[in-house]
């Protein structure tokens, strides 16, 4: 009985290499926005650490999404390590500007990805990265809105709280479109 599974075709090492990155620094930066989550959770600002407990969650499903394209294109999927993460800040602001470049880090991978992609002739997986890219404008745009709001609020975390509770800056609209997730959304 053979497997269905196939072993990474030599002429798309490219891309499937940097898909399992890719889920990699999703993971690594679903673990990222956890810490910062309990850092603003142990310091009683509930509206950041919820947002920051929903951008965990949306990565880990992000990683999963590119785990489930894997599998359905019958590729073998290998779950790489993660890197360490942060814990250790000073002031809220750290926290944040950390967020705004994990987010343009991760742009920058899944531009580099949908490049490799589209060199490759892979056009189904260049349309899967689709939603990548627009899914990461919206999450730099929303963590700077969020970074510009916490320095025009000179220290006063309460209105940065007020500003959460006032603001939807965690959902996307582009989640309708998304691609499913192994295992089932979170």
């Amino acid at each position: 009985m053979t497997s269905s599974v196939k072993k990474i075709d030599p002429r798309t090492s490219r891309s499937q290499h940097l898909l399992e990155e890719q889920v990699a620094n999703e993971f690594g930066t679903a673990q990222q926005y956890l810490a910062i989550a309990v850092w603003f959770d142990q310091r009683d600002l509930p509206r950041l650490a919820t947002h920051f407990y929903r951008r965990s969650s949306k990565k880990r499903d992000d990683a999963l999404r590119i785990v489930q394209y894997m599998m359905d294109s019958s590729t073998e999927v290998e779950i790489p390590a993660i890197r360490a993460v942060r814990n250790d800040f000073t002031e809220p602001r750290e926290l944040v500007a950390l967020a705004v470049a994990q987010e343009r880090s991760v742009t920058a991978e899944v531009a580099a990805l949908t490049q490799t992609v589209r060199e490759d002739g892979d056009y189904l997986g260049e349309q899967f990265m689709r939603w990548f890219l627009a899914e990461q404008v919206d999450a730099v745009s929303r963590l700077s809105t969020l970074l510009d709001v916490l320095d025009r609020a000179d220290g006063n975390l309460f209105d940065v709280e007020d500003f959460l509770k006032r603001e939807d800056i965690g959902s996307s609209a582009n989640d309708a479109l998304a691609p499913r997730v192994a295992g089932g959304s979170s």
